[in-house]
């Protein structure tokens, strides 16, 4: 499919064509339509798929529609805030993501009169406030900022109409979810709202539910596999010398072509200047250059007037070029799927092409996801004038199997026992097993029952120990054990209060009153007497005499 093939308006097409987009990607070519209808949209997508051109470009087209329409605009709003209100509201988790949002904003809007505005925290706020006074209708911000300057009343949200949380997954981990919640709570009931987020733990799929109505569903599988026919490699060198490794391999005659990425715009035209001075021809492209600057270099470098393109990702997107033999990353990126799409740019069409790149000790890191994205590990080059002493990090391994004494181990601690050798071979019903080992100890499927204690000639009887993995241990084993000790405690209690009453039967009965004669069944009283002092005597007290 092509971008003309989407409902989009000519102005943002135009823009497309300048940037050198043709064809889009999965995620917008299934979203923008959805975006266009108005429709809330759960989109599962990660870094590298295209989704910030998924909801920018129909994004814009609504404004750019709805810009001629002014009357709903109030008369009295409060003067700090600006004379048209932000319609658009997209939230972002990282200063890095806002600005390049922002950027993708100009650049797809540049034929419209659509205004956008980034804020971020750690800068002096006035700028931003003094953007903001020039009524934008997109707002691209972090959560942070974007609350601060709300208190100061410098943003109202009262007239947001569409509302873009993207990376949720990322909000989360970073600690903003609460700040995202107070944000929603601002919005009004009424708006379109896309959900953008490349994982959904369980408390980001509740929010989820509970701020999108009806949803459209779209899910992009992110990009990790890279081109076959490219030959990658890893140059160690330390920071200082990575210029003069470049100037090395690029004395190569046989490289008529290389894109070189670096990760900041000064970077781009440091190296730029660097390759220039050495004696080859190269030129920067970055997002400060003019866009005739930037085309006028592109040409150059199409049509073999110099021989190295130094670029950032962002100002690299759209070149599409057949013939490019060399791809070289003078910083690795720090989003391994931007690895992806960098080396994806030679080897195209089946033709072989190499990408090499240039690692760092503080970018090992950035190595070790790329290789665990691509699932392959990337071939060190050592033999060269500027090798540094670093050492690549490996391919992450599946957990190694357990070993047969901790399984035993495990198996004990579980309750569990392992069967002979025996039981564990063939395919025979358990039931057979038992019959063929009648020694062995099997654990029954319900827990067996306890034998009654009992008091016999003044010993407890022994009970019966469950066996192990019935269940008969843990908690119900002790309630029956408890219960069973106060059986038996209740049974001895009975017992010594039967002798009790025996051997003092009577002795609590008073004589008949009248003429003084004694009740035949009553003994002398110092019958009774000498009981009672052997009672005590028994219980430990003293006679009474």
């Amino acid at each position: 499919m092509l971008f003309n093939e989407l409902p989009l308006i000519e102005p943002i097409l135009k823009a497309l064509d300048a940037e050198g987009y043709i064809n889009p990607t999965p995620i917008q070519e299934q979203s923008i339509p959805i975006i266009l209808q108005r429709r809330d949209l759960l989109g599962c997508a990660q870094t590298g798929t295209g989704k910030t051109a998924a909801f920018a470009l129909p994004i814009l087209q609504i404004m750019q529609e709805e810009r001629r329409d002014t009357g709903k605009h109030a008369a009295n709003r409060d003067p700090r805030q600006p004379k048209r209100p932000v319609k658009v509201l997209i939230l972002t988790p990282t200063r890095e993501l806002a600005i390049q949002i922002g950027d993708s904003f100009k650049a797809y809007g540049r034929f419209t009169d659509v205004r956008s505005v980034v804020i971020f925290g750690g800068v002096g706020q006035t700028p931003q406030t003094d953007a903001l006074r020039r009524g934008p209708e997109v707002l691209v911000a972090t959560p942070g900022r974007l609350l601060d300057l709300m208190n100061q009343g410098f943003i109202s949200l009262s007239d947001i109409s569409v509302f873009v949380l993207d990376e949720a997954d990322r909000m989360l981990d970073m600690g903003f979810i609460h700040d995202v919640k107070k944000v929603i709570a601002k919005l009004p009931s009424k708006r379109q709202t896309l959900f953008f987020s490349a994982t959904m733990p369980p408390e980001i799929a509740s929010l989820a539910d509970s701020i999108l109505t009806n949803p459209a569903k779209v899910a992009v599988t992110p990009v990790s596999t890279t081109a076959e026919k490219v030959e990658q490699a890893v140059y160690f060198v330390e920071k200082k010398e990575k210029k003069h490794l470049l100037i090395h391999l690029l004395k190569d005659s046989n490289i008529t072509s290389a894109l070189i990425f670096t990760r900041t715009k000064h970077g781009a035209n440091r190296v730029a200047g660097d390759l220039s001075k050495a004696g080859i021809r190269a030129e920067a492209i970055h997002g400060n250059k003019s866009q005739n600057a930037r085309q006028a270099a592109l040409s150059n470098f199409k049509g073999g007037r110099i021989r190295a393109l130094v670029a950032t990702d962002i100002a690299a997107r759209g070149i599409d070029i057949d013939d490019l033999t060399h791809v070289i990353n003078f910083d690795l990126p720090n989003i391994p799927e931007t690895y992806v799409h960098r080396i994806g740019r030679t080897g195209r069409a089946g033709a072989s092409g190499i990408a090499w790149s240039f690692c760092e000790s503080e970018e090992l890191p950035y190595l070790k996801d790329i290789q665990k994205l691509t699932g392959q590990l990337v071939p060190v080059v050592e033999d060269h004038p500027f090798a540094a002493d670093l050492q690549a990090p490996a391919l992450p391994q599946a957990a190694p199997p357990r070993s047969k004494e901790k399984q035993k181990a495990n198996n004990r601690r579980d309750g569990r026992s392992r069967p002979p050798a025996s039981q564990r071979s063939g395919d025979a019903p358990q039931q057979v097993r038992k019959e063929n080992n009648p020694q062995q100890k099997q654990a029954p499927q319900k827990p067996q029952p306890e034998q009654r204690p009992a008091v016999a000639n003044g010993k407890r009887e022994t009970r019966e120990k469950p066996a192990a993995g019935t269940g008969g241990g843990g908690k119900s084993l002790i309630k029956k054990r408890f219960a069973s000790i106060l059986e038996v405690a209740t049974i001895e209690k009975q017992a010594f209060s039967r002798r009790d009453r025996q051997e003092g039967k009577g002795r609590d009965q008073k004589p008949e009153q009248g003429n003084g004669a004694r009740n035949s069944d009553t003994p002398p009283s110092g019958g009774n007497k000498k009981r009672r002092n052997r009672r005590r005597r028994e219980r430990g007290g003293k006679d009474r005499s």
